[in-house]
């Protein structure tokens, strides 16, 4: 039993011990299905907060030989796999923490070889005769054993990107790190003594020279989360099982932490869902994370579009994002969608793969995102801001007329700034234009299901707000008249949709004439 071969369960052991323990110990069914195959080198890639160390520590639990775990396991989800017993404590097994040996180091130029040089002295004190004197990599070390005795590795590497995400530790000194890399999973002689690998981290492998540096390892990330989605985050099911247990409002829960898409599952940050049952309040937990030191430099990038499609998205809109392009690491950024990318892939953004569009997952990201601009002064964000405030004023005031002047402001001042070349064009100036609704109002639904068709937008107040606001059930029309739109949502039923609604409802019809520019507004109060 050593630091780095052969750890023993204790650290799985601490997370067994704490209040709130999600079993998520299902994920080793699928990575004994793919011990010594192709399929056997994993990265794993999830924001901070998402369970990444907890669940490298379960696996070292699980496959080393450096310690007993078979009680640990007994009653998980793993226990009754069929394949449980067979890989239980089986396997030489090196895990380390790339982050701490870059403390522990003293440097992110001295990393690769402390990595190295204690791993080769744990492995000596195991396998003392097999490895010559002068070998300098661990991976070196590994190959001499398995040719002596034919064992293979399990290799378990927690924050493997943690160099790549540092700006300060250089070019050459990451370029090192990837040989490392390199040297330990590429080529025909790695496949020799690598039974498993398993990298967590923020980040996907690192691309270089546009190829992948490791292009042999199976990536599963918060774009592609693949087969792994439900085993990182607590799913919707799991959520709401705490929420019983701890007497919380699922409803309330869904709205300040749901949001993370990741294939068929909403995921939740399991940081601020503990946090949350333990502490009692609605609150953002992200913050604690360092949310001013990474993303406030992002969003103020001077790219194109980045800071409009920010807005757009704090209105509660979905901007499209090609992620293709970025090169998973946090300096070769090219455009905005590089920077989105990377928000992604941080957790402050959610990716629907569908759409291959990006947005804010929920109110607690959504506040980080209000604070970060607020402490950077955004003028255009401020202006928005102030513009906003004045439409819903009449909005609520059912003042058509100032609302039409306010939503032509908004248009014309803010043409080059957001397109519009279609009839989508009112959606995406109405988006922006109702942005204050977001302090009162949950997220707009967007073309919600009604009586016989879509509403456009569906505003529905938050419930300490709903004396003091109405619902509002907003119709647009592009080159048609205001009372076209009224009449389609009297038409159509869409109040139906409000049905349980026991507040006030303001009907909302709003035209935008292409051809004279013109914009007109008619609001009714919903007569009950």
């Amino acid at each position: 039993m050593g630091r780095f071969v052969n750890p023993d369960n204790s650290a799985f052991q601490v997370a067994l011990n704490s209040e709130i323990y999600v079993d998520k110990t299902e994920l080793i069914t699928y990575t004994n299905k793919v011990l010594n195959t192709k399929q056997a080198l994993i990265c794993n890639s999830r924001p901070r907060r998402f369970g990444k160390s907890i669940t490298a520590d379960m696996l070292t639990a699980y496959y080393s030989k450096g310690c007993d775990s078979e009680d640990l396991f007994s009653g998980l989800a793993i226990s009754e796999d069929a394949s449980f017993q067979t890989h239980l404590n089986q396997y030489d097994v090196i895990h380390f923490d790339v982050q701490w040996c870059c403390m522990d180091a003293e440097g992110a130029a001295q990393t690769v070889a402390y990595i190295n040089r204690h791993i080769i002295s744990e492995l000596k004190d195991l396998y003392p005769a097999y490895i010559p004197d002068d070998t300098q990599t661990a991976y070196g070390a590994m190959s001499c054993i398995h040719a002596a005795t034919g064992g293979k590795f399990v290799v378990i590497i927690d924050e493997w990107d943690a160099l790549i995400r540092d700006e300060e530790a250089g070019q050459t000194v990451q370029e090192d790190y990837i040989n490392f890399l390199r040297g330990m999973f590429k080529g025909t002689e790695p496949t020799k003594f690598i039974q498993l690998a398993y990298l967590t981290g923020i980040l996907p492998i690192k691309k270089l020279r546009t190829q992948s540096a490791l292009n042999n390892f199976s990536q599963f990330t918060m774009l592609s989360p693949g087969a792994l989605a439900p085993y990182f985050g607590f799913t919707e099911d799991e959520v709401k099982i705490l929420c019983r247990k701890y007497e919380k409002d699922f409803d309330e829960v869904k709205r300040w932490y749901d949001g993370y898409q990741l294939g068929d599952f909403h995921v939740y940050n399991p940081n601020a869902v503990v946090c949350l049952m333990q502490e009692g309040s609605f609150q953002s937990y992200w913050s604690q994370t360092g949310t001013y030191e990474t993303i406030v430099p992002l969003i103020n990038r001077d790219f194109d579009g980045l800071k409009t499609a920010i807005i757009e998205m704090l209105s509660g809109a979905q901007t499209p994002v090609y992620v293709s392009g970025f090169q998973n690491d946090m300096v070769s950024f090219e455009d905005k969608d590089d920077v989105l990318t990377l928000l992604i892939h941080l957790g402050y953004l959610s990716y629907n793969q569908k759409k291959q569009t990006a947005f804010i997952p929920n109110e607690e990201i959504r506040q980080e995102f209000a604070a970060a601009t607020r402490r950077k002064k955004w003028s255009a964000l401020l202006d928005f801001q102030r513009e906003s405030e004045y439409l819903l004023d009449a909005t609520l005031d059912m003042d058509g007329e100032a609302v039409a002047r306010g939503i032509e402001k908004i248009h014309m001042e803010y043409t080059s700034v957001i397109q519009y070349h279609d009839e989508n064009s009112l959606s995406s100036v109405l988006t922006i234009a109702y942005l204050s609704t977001m302090q009162y109002y949950f997220k707009p639904i967007r073309e919600l299901p009604t009586g016989r068709g879509f509403a456009d937008f569906v505003f529905v107040p938050k419930t300490e707000y709903k004396g003091e606001y109405p619902a509002l059930l907003v119709e647009l029309k592009w080159n048609q008249n205001a009372m076209t739109a009224l009449q389609q949502i009297k038409d159509r039923q869409y109040p139906s949709v409000l049905e349980a609604y026991t507040g006030d409802i303001l009907l909302v019809g709003i035209s935008y004439n292409r051809k004279t520019k013109a914009h007109e507004c008619v609001i009714e109060k919903l007569q009950k």
